[in-house]
């Protein structure tokens, strides 16, 4: 899978369902889902998380820094 690489603080705009973000420092990677929902006259993003085992084990053993 390829991943992003963005430079530490910027933004990044995900998708709502199955973005895969790694960690850089120890290529951790989490699946996550977002949700807008209506708060009063606004709005919120709820996510939740969730780890990728499988993927975390291909993207520790392809690193670029190796």
């Amino acid at each position: 899978m390829k991943y992003i690489y963005p430079e530490e603080g910027e933004w990044v705009k995900p998708i709502m369902k199955g973005y895969k973000m790694m960690c850089c420092d120890c290529g951790l990677v989490h699946k996550l889902d977002f949700k807008v929902i209506r708060w009063g006259r606004g709005h919120k993003v709820l996510f939740r998380a969730y780890r990728d085992n499988r993927a975390t084990a291909l993207a520790r053993r392809y690193r670029k820094d190796k």
